[in-house]
């Protein structure tokens, strides 16, 4: 396939080119003007075999350059991607999230109607838009309740992709992911965050560590085998179809503190920040694949054990 991959240079971009080249696709990846140096984020082989291209989902002329070549199937990544930083800036958060879904939307069906291509348009949304709810695996009929910034700009994103399947046709693809991590992740997200503090924990000799609310229930995977599932879903996914992309199990924030403590080898109290503390932090977010599943044969083939080992020994230094 000819795929084109939006924020292609960010932390699950990097890790879905490279397994798209693994794979043989013909790779273009959109990436923001003035990021990293390519050499910094791909593989020799992925930049021998990678076409980068300059893409700013907030300009319309930017997006329909880079959608202006044939293409079998996009990956909309590109997004305001930290539910911290939306708070910060809502605003920009829906123009970045919603209202460029809505550009890379309009551009795909503009190539599509030019006659040659069909391409399938994977958008990647996020579990956060279910909002609160029981404790139970959420499944795609579950209503879409928001209760972030974050989670109602990725709402605004499904709703801008799917009003171009239904006005134009075009083969649009949900994929609503929940948390994952790996090597390479900000430390805007929990597990980096864990990490930075247990090692500092220890390089200063402490025995207690900051932390928010250690309560919540998260369906936590490996960014490696997210990216299996988005290639998944651009070959078997359909059009006007959401799909979860989850483990199916729980773990409470407080074990993931107390399993990565165990992996650093520190003996620490975790102690609640109340700067670290968010409003409106979503107790149970658990999601049910079987949709996934059934359509593609996917599954999870990474622990989560093991996902902490290797991002723990990633930053052994």
């Amino acid at each position: 396939m000819r795929v084109l991959v939006t924020g292609a240079d960010g932390f699950v971009g990097r890790h879905l080119v490279e397994q798209l080249v693994q794979e043989g696709h013909d790779v273009s990846a959109g990436c923001r003007l003035g990021g990293e140096a390519a050499e910094s984020w791909l593989s020799p082989l992925a930049r021998e075999r990678t076409t980068l291209v300059p893409l700013e989902v907030s300009d319309s002329a930017s997006v329909r350059s880079a959608l202006s070549r044939p293409l079998d199937a996009i990956v909309h990544l590109a997004a305001v991607a930290s539910g911290s930083e939306a708070r910060q800036d809502p605003g920009r958060a829906w123009v970045v999230n919603a209202a460029g879904t809505a550009r890379v939307a309009d551009a795909a069906v503009s190539l599509r109607n030019a006659g040659g291509v069909d391409p399938v348009v994977l958008v990647v949304s996020s579990a956060e838009v279910y909002g609160d709810g029981p404790p139970t695996p959420r499944v795609e009929t579950d209503p879409l309740v928001p209760q972030s910034p974050y989670a109602a700009s990725k709402v605004g994103t499904e709703v801008a992709a799917l009003e171009a399947w239904r006005r134009a046709g075009l083969r649009v693809v949900i994929a609503r992911a929940f948390p994952h991590t790996g090597a390479g992740q900000s430390l805007l997200y929990v597990v980096p965050a864990f990490l930075q503090r247990l090692r500092a924990a220890r390089a200063d000799a402490v025995d207690r560590v900051p932390t928010g609310n250690l309560e919540p229930v998260r369906d936590l995977l490996d960014v490696r085998d997210v990216v299996r599932a988005y290639v998944a879903l651009l070959q078997h996914g359909v059009a006007g179809e959401a799909y979860n992309v989850s483990r199916g199990e729980g773990v409470t924030l407080r074990e993931l503190f107390t399993r990565l403590a165990d992996l650093v080898g520190v003996r620490v109290e975790p102690v609640t920040d109340p700067t670290l503390m968010r409003a409106g932090d979503i107790r149970y977010l658990v999601g049910n694949a079987g949709k996934l599943k059934q359509a593609t044969g996917w599954s999870p083939r990474i622990s989560l054990e093991q996902t902490l080992r290797d991002m723990v020994d990633a930053q052994a230094y």
